[in-house]
């Protein structure tokens, strides 16, 4: 498998992502539900926490990926849902530190939303990895 960055601008670099990533040879392709604050049991965790929110979100995606043979290295694309934009950006650096310390920018896209599936949930990931 290959793959190549596609920045016609270089902005999203310095954020810590890709504008586009072309994937090619063989591959697997893991589509990763919304990965959101819940506890193994299945118990939303950090009511109104979002920096705890995201860390466990985060832990919850890696697990997906681990669970399928894979890391966030083969993240190449995150969808990051928030009800809350402003105080998610605050604590963004938390989930790029991941990201870089993976060494992987995947495409990206962060929307706020009314509200998540879950009361009091304020971040959900998504995402698409290739092996």
């Amino acid at each position: 498998m290959e793959r190549s960055a596609v920045n016609p601008v270089t902005w999203s670099q310095m954020m810590g992502f890709h504008q586009g990533e072309v994937v090619s040879g063989e591959t697997r392709t893991l589509y990763i539900s919304g990965q959101t604050a819940m506890s193994r049991d299945g118990r939303p965790e950090h009511d109104g926490d979002i920096a705890a929110q995201l860390a466990l979100a985060a832990d919850n995606l890696e697990a997906v990926l681990a669970d399928a043979g894979m890391s966030l290295a083969n993240l190449v694309r995150l969808g990051v849902y928030t009800t809350d934009v402003d105080a998610l950006l605050a604590h963004y650096g938390v989930l790029a530190e991941r990201l870089g310390d993976a060494g992987v920018a995947p495409t990206t896209t962060m929307l706020g939303v009314l509200r998540l599936a879950v009361p009091g949930q304020m971040i959900e990931l998504d995402g698409t990895a290739v092996a």
